[in-house]
């Protein structure tokens, strides 16, 4: 895809597998919720895998009660939001303890797009808790200066792959999507960017490496790749 004429005046993240490797802490975080449960669902990677076809974690959980037949009635909504809100704690509770580092390149570009006078913005299907906790690990004090406005999952109607994030981000900007750049790490989080007619970098991670991205601006091993410069 060519890179938009208008001059860049946004950049916009995703979070999980694009800001770090934060996916196997998240399947492990639910792990520990389903055992303190007395659950024997046995999450492996693979599984994982292909969960996260399936934006946001409420919705995962669903998804595998569907897969394996569990009745609804069995395990209703509320405790599904139950589940799901333990899990949220013991994630950050795993990520405070330093277990996740931000991707090669992401520090050097927040602030050298700050430096450049580009502003930031957080566009994620995680919740603000999973957020904060991340970017207080590995920007501490900073990432609340860093970024000027964060769209996260519970705040829209529909999540990545739909577009509805990203619209979101864009209204709070006041930006054209021409005037923004975007950096995923999913097919999902791709098909969003493109469907709100954003461009989009994609970084691959680890859950992610085995996806296509033919609708990409470009793809790149990690932003230690991105030359900024190139776009401003």
């Amino acid at each position: 895809m060519p890179r938009p004429a208008t001059p860049l005046s946004a950049l916009l993240f995703d979070v999980d597998g694009t800001l770090a490797e934060t996916e196997e802490i998240h399947r492990l975080a639910f792990l520990d919720a389903f055992a303190e449960e007395g659950l024997d669902w046995d999450w492996s990677v693979e599984r994982y895998r292909a969960l996260l076809k399936t934006t946001g974690g409420k919705e995962r959980i669903r998804r595998f009660l569907d897969e394996t037949g569990v009745a609804r009635d069995a395990f209703p909504d509320d405790r599904v939001a139950r589940l799901h809100a333990r899990k949220t704690e013991l994630y950050g509770r795993r990520i405070a303890e330093g277990r996740v580092t931000l991707r090669p390149g992401v520090e050097r570009l927040l602030h050298e797009a700050r430096d450049r006078g580009l502003r930031l913005a957080i566009v994620t299907t995680t919740t603000r808790p999973n957020v904060d906790a991340l970017l207080e690990a590995t920007l501490p004090g900073r990432g609340a200066v860093l970024f000027e406005t964060m769209v996260c999952g519970d705040e829209v109607a529909a999540k990545k792959p739909a577009p509805d994030a990203y619209l979101e981000a864009l209204a709070r900007l006041n930006l054209p999507p021409e005037a923004c750049l975007v950096f995923e790490d999913s097919m999902n989080g791709l098909a969003a960017a493109r469907a709100a007619r954003l461009a989009a970098i994609v970084t691959p991670g680890v859950y992610t490496a085995h996806e296509t991205f033919v609708d990409a601006t470009e793809i790149l091993p990690d932003l230690a790749a991105f030359d900024l410069a190139a776009w401003t």
